[in-house]
């Protein structure tokens, strides 16, 4: 039986992912479109720094976070100077610790994708004087559909798992930023195995389902 501390973690859990999803979405597409489309030493920094959270343990990131974001880091004094204080322990703090994360399961996909769509349909378009910004949003971007439809489930899904980032830059604070991991953790810490196994079970499920549905998908050709 899940408590409404386990409701409220899992309200947040979804409120992060999905705002986190949307914010990559953003930015995580012109930066795959870069990679895909560059050569060069640039290119391999960039992709570098991309997949550094792929090697970086979780807390590690989230300590550099937490100091950079507190009240004496670079990003501390900028946020406070502009009178939005400093973002650790808030959610919006969480949403870049988040966003930081899981970059490369965003950015990763889109550019393979990007990729796989070759110089050849772009190249046909220019010869229809198709702008770039017109062969991008009418060739690109409908021919990487599957691989920006993996990107959004792989980013949503890695963002509900988080643990170490969040719990390092976010605390445990209810409606805040004890998401579903932290309140699972604080469970077991209790020994309230029965409510730990309760919410995992929620976790399980739902990573079986997305990994389900993402196999359908890819041997009915809709997936990369």
């Amino acid at each position: 039986m899940l408590t409404s501390e386990d409701w409220g973690a899992i309200r947040l859990t979804l409120r992060l992912a999905s705002t986190t999803t949307a914010i990559l979405f953003v930015v995580g597409t012109p930066i795959a479109w870069w990679l895909s489309r560059s050569r060069g030493m640039l290119r391999n920094a960039v992709a570098a720094v991309v997949a550094v959270p792929l090697v970086l343990p979780p807390s590690v990131l989230g300590f550099y976070l937490l100091m950079a974001m507190g009240a004496s880091g670079p990003i501390g004094a900028f946020t406070q100077w502009i009178g939005i204080g400093i973002l650790p322990f808030t959610f919006p703090g969480l949403v870049v610790a988040s966003v930081l994360y899981s970059l490369p399961f965003m950015v990763q996909p889109l550019q393979a994708s990007f990729e796989a769509v070759g110089a050849g349909p772009m190249e046909a378009a220019a010869t229809l004087r198709a702008s770039p910004l017109d062969r991008f949003l009418t060739v690109a971007l409908p021919l990487a559909a599957p691989g920006i439809a993996t990107a959004g489930v792989m980013t949503f899904t890695h963002t509900v798992g988080e643990f170490g980032v969040v719990l390092m830059l976010g605390g445990n604070i209810p409606e805040v930023s004890r998401v579903v991991s932290v309140q699972i953790y604080d469970h077991v810490e209790a020994f309230e195995y029965g409510r730990a196994h309760a919410l995992a079970g929620v976790l399980l499920a739902f990573s079986f389902a997305v990994l389900f549905l993402m196999q359908r998908l890819r041997l009915r050709g809709v997936g990369p």
